[in-house]
């Protein structure tokens, strides 16, 4: 295996890379870097899938060659969304300390474009931005563009597939002839090889896997529903996978926000991600994704495109995407830097053709899974009716202490009285049901108002909710260690669980159900 030394790179910026994590290049790296350092006159075309490392593949070269004594904008980065925008700035940031005094400022829409002009205006060596709002300020000649060196593309799938080409083109052509051309992307259409033919000169091709083909680290299943299951067997499958943390897609932004809303109802922890959001809301939303107070984010194709999460476990398509190419997108959101995901399709017997479409272009197969059967609440053969008979059995409480209970496939909300909360907590958790180890996590009811809420805590009191996990005394959790999940208090530690409180709670309105505080599953 290579090293970043090896590579060509200076012993200043592999110190600091090594400072940061990096032990050794992923494969793009080792082939993109060698080719990117001969500098001026090197252009570059590379298909590599999302998760693969591919700005520190284009990143650390361009740190490299840059002359930090020039003020002038020496490199430009055009990436599709504000969110792959400030990635790649915080990126490069990191890259240079200690390594360069660079400049580098991100342009993106949804942010005051006169703070972005007076950080130009103070000298850039680098711009990262998005296509749109980078034209908005060459129209208002607030940047200057015309003595570039090297322009990115990074994602020009990505950025066509947004509708970008006429302002690339424009962007481009503003540029000097003389410049570097890399371009990355996770998909090879027609389109980008048109760009590559136009804006460069013999470039040199840098290929992951083949054209179009996924990531080899995702398993891909679907499974075959009429399209009235398609919502049950969504709550099928994340109640059946208890360590899932995924993204959902869906078709159009009404979907999107149906599903959302629908999941909400339901008790999971889940937000949508669509168009109709303000910039401010899409901050919050993918702030609460990325820390892990959210469980589920639903999403359009267009909104999630630029989302770089760590961790996905799943993808799960509500409806697949009309353009094959945006599958591999999709998918893309799991099995990052290395690690494994599943990719996930529900469909009905009409979409079993597109399936077999995407199989040949993306060159990977699909296994039919089946729906997790097993009526809902009744996994381990209960109802609500022997729940709490054996909820006031093994504690010895009164049923009128027990209020509302919610069975679901795996797990199972119950809210009791105050004042045997810790009661019921003592006796339940660590039980064995069947075979299977009882988890049980508390929830303050503290702030969910009275009896006018739904769904919150009966007289002030707390609302519990037991899992019933696997022989191997798993807990739901998201990273794979068994975990307990208090929301009441702070965090505490014990030598085989961890108690864990989340933050993020947050204030929204409900479908049909007034106003009601929301506490993260």
């Amino acid at each position: 295996m290579s090293t970043f030394q090896a590579l060509g790179l200076s012993q200043a910026l592999v110190e600091t890379i090594t400072k940061m994590g990096f032990e050794s290049p992923t494969p793009i790296q080792e082939k993109a870097i060698p080719v990117l350092l001969e500098g001026d006159g090197r252009d570059m075309v590379a298909l590599a899938q999302t998760g693969t490392g591919k700005t520190a593949a284009f990143g650390l070269p361009l740190i490299e060659l840059l002359d930090e004594e020039v003020r002038t904008t020496q490199a430009l980065v055009l990436a599709p969304t504000r969110e792959l925008c400030l990635q790649i700035t915080n990126d490069l940031e990191n890259f240079s300390k200690n390594v360069k005094p660079l400049n580098i400022v991100a342009i993106y829409g949804g942010a005051s474009i006169m703070e972005q002009i007076k950080k130009v205006k103070r000298g850039a060596h680098i711009v990262v931005a998005t296509p749109g709002r980078l034209m908005d300020m060459m129209e208002r000649k607030a940047v200057n563009i015309s003595s570039i060196r090297f322009v990115v593309l990074d994602e020009a799938d990505e950025m066509l597939n947004m509708g970008f080409k006429e302002d690339i083109d424009t962007i481009l052509a503003d540029t000097p002839e003389t410049k570097n051309v890399w371009l990355f992307s996770a998909t090879m259409p027609r389109e980008v090889r048109a760009i590559a033919s136009h804006y460069m000169t013999d470039p040199a091709e840098v290929t992951m896997g083949t054209k179009n083909q996924g990531n080899v680290n995702i398993e891909h299943q679907y499974v075959l529903v009429d399209e009235r299951d398609r919502y049950p067997a969504l709550k099928r499958i994340v109640d059946y996978n208890l360590d899932i943390f995924a993204v959902i897609f869906c078709r159009t932004k009404i979907d999107t926000q149906k599903v959302a809303e629908s999941l909400i109802k339901d008790g999971y922890n889940a937000d949508a991600l669509h168009g109709d959001l303000t910039q401010q809301q899409r901050d919050k939303v993918m702030r609460n994704f990325k820390e892990k107070t959210l469980q589920f984010l639903v999403a359009t194709d267009v909104a999630a495109r630029g989302i770089d999460v760590s961790n996905i476990t799943h993808v799960i398509h509500m409806n697949l995407p009309d353009e094959i190419e945006f599958y591999t997108h999709r998918s893309g959101r799991t099995a990052r830097a290395g690690k494994k995901g599943i990719s996930i399709a529900i469909i009905t017997k009409r979409e079993v053709g597109k399936i077999r479409q995407i199989e040949k272009v993306v060159n990977t197969k699909f296994e039919r899974k089946q729906v997790p059967t097993g009526p809902e609440g009744k996994m381990d053969g209960l109802d609500a009716g022997k729940f709490l008979g054996m909820v006031c059995d093994r504690c010895g409480v009164k049923g009128d202490a027990i209020g509302r209970i919610d069975l679901k496939g795996a797990y199972s909300f119950i809210e009791v009285d105050k004042e045997v909360s810790k009661l019921v907590q003592d006796n339940l958790h660590g039980m064995e049901y069947k075979g299977r180890m009882v988890r049980v996590e508390v929830t303050s009811g503290a702030g969910e108002g009275g009896g006018a809420s739904r769904g919150g805590s009966r007289s002030g009191g707390s609302r519990e909710r037991s899992y019933s996990s696997s022989s191997s005394s798993r807990g739901r959790s998201y990273g794979g260690d068994s975990r307990n999940e208090s929301r009441g208090g702070g965090e505490s530690r014990s030598s085989d669980s961890r108690k864990r409180s989340y933050s993020g709670d947050r204030n929204e309105r409900r479908p049909s159900s007034g106003s009601r505080e929301r506490r993260p599953r």
